[in-house]
């Protein structure tokens, strides 16, 4: 017998994807006015960005609770339970408490739905940015901390005003949705820095600092910028993660340990500390930030979940996030021999992404995701990759349960571990089948 969370959970998925934008936020606007504005109950503090949002979410959402403050968390997509997209004091909110949401704001979103604004009823996405902003209005929340679905002009997301606006690294990915080259993608994502904000940016590539710039000027928005008022100062590594040294205003934090692996996790860690900062308009101790960030906790960014053979999880599907992402595991985890497990969705940088982890990889698994119409077919990515390993590289399991235990063969085999990439789909299901 389906439950009542799995049926609430299927009814929301059956509407318009959140990878099929409607880019508007008319909709979006129209449930929020009847809901009264939730979103304008507490301050905002926005992030965009190519990669490195999630997790610098959950970097942000750990310094304001350590400093005392009750935050609201909305990020997506989510890996195993649909809940884990609305936290509140860093918990995902309970199935019956998101179920009992939903049923608050149905007759709402039916209304809007009636509306039929720009021919389309509301997104799946949209939906679930307003009961995140209903629940956080309800706790009540004293900060929320939004991560942008996409773009971030038309993301259902932006119809709050954040107080903050947080960039992360811009790079190509959503082609089809945000624009062609770097600059287009960025001009979309400048939309979340509002008039008066504070944007705190990531390095970035010229073409897309450009235009930040530009928006900051038109919006009279003040910036903070790594490298001239934050940076990362040094890192090394340590068990369980790394050491980490923090420049933010006129303050060095030497001796952070975080939980996490990679100069990129590192570099996220202190965009996050620039981001709290700007919100509390002061800087942090030392000891506050080496607190928040000791129990940090990121699934699936190179999460290691098992030891005999051991398999390390990752979310990196674009090549921006490959390279990141494949460095630190390098870096990271001195393994004999690496099997890859992978899948993909087939509007991704497929072959550049394979080309990135030919070198690491001494055997590929090819398979394939389920629940998604984007899945690429296993057997089109094991062509594509043998075009680039070689037919003695590549194996070819179209379910993941058996893919998983192939790869963990042939890890155990070659006395290696398995790297498991390329999806967050395909993250989700290996992590509901190990944890």
């Amino acid at each position: 017998m389906v439950s009542r969370h799995g049926r609430v959970t299927a009814e929301l998925t059956k509407r318009w994807p959140e990878h099929q934008v409607a880019p508007s936020l008319e909709r979006i606007q129209a449930l929020v006015e009847l809901l009264d504005d939730p979103q304008r109950t507490a301050p905002v503090v926005q992030i965009t960005g190519t990669n490195a949002k999630g997790s610098t979410a959950i970097m942000i959402d750990a310094l304001l609770r350590a400093v005392g403050l009750r935050t609201g968390r909305f990020t997506s997509p989510h890996l195993m339970n649909i809940t884990e997209r609305i936290c509140i004091d860093g918990e995902p909110i309970s199935d019956d408490d998101f179920d009992d949401l939903w049923e608050r704001l149905k007759p709402y979103a039916a209304l809007v739905d009636a509306m039929a604004i720009g021919g389309v009823s509301m997104t799946f996405f949209e939906v679930l940015t307003g009961m995140a902003y209903l629940a956080f209005a309800d706790a009540p929340v004293d900060v929320m901390v939004i991560e942008v679905g996409m773009g971030g002009a038309w993301d259902a997301t932006n119809v709050a005003d954040a107080e903050v606006a947080v960039i992360c690294p811009i790079a190509l990915d959503h082609m089809q949705l945000l624009g062609a080259t770097v600059a287009e993608i960025a001009n979309e994502k400048a939309g979340i820095i509002k008039w008066g904000a504070t944007a705190v940016i990531a390095e970035q590539q010229p073409t897309a600092m450009q235009v930040l710039l530009a928006r900051c000027a038109t919006e009279s928005a003040e910036m903070v910028l790594e490298g001239d008022d934050f940076a990362l100062v040094s890192r090394t590594g340590a068990i369980g993660g790394q050491m980490i040294e923090v420049r933010s205003g006129s303050s060095e934090h030497m001796g952070v340990f975080l939980p996490l692996y990679g100069a990129h996790m590192a570099r996220n860690a202190t965009l996050a500390v620039a981001a709290a900062e700007a919100l509390l308009g002061r800087e942090l101790s030392t000891e506050l930030i080496a607190d928040a960030f000791g129990n940090v906790h990121v699934w699936a960014r190179l999460e290691l979940l098992n030891s005999e053979p051991p398999v390390v999880l990752d979310t990196a599907h674009n090549p921006h996030g490959v390279q990141a992402s494949l460095s630190a595991f390098v870096e990271t985890f001195a393994l004999r021999s690496v099997t890859v497990l992978i899948a993909m969705m087939r509007d991704k940088a497929v072959a550049e992404v394979l080309r990135l982890i030919e070198p690491v990889a001494a055997q590929l698994v090819c398979t394939q995701v389920s629940g998604s119409d984007r899945a690429l077919d296993a057997d089109e990515l094991a062509a594509m990759a043998v075009s680039i390993f070689g037919d003695d590289r590549v194996e070819t399991v179209r379910d993941v349960t058996e893919a998983l235990e192939t790869a963990m063969e042939i890890a155990t085999e070659a006395e290696g571990g398995v790297l498991v990439i390329g999806s967050v789909y395909l993250a989700g299901e290996v992590r509901r089948h190990l944890v």
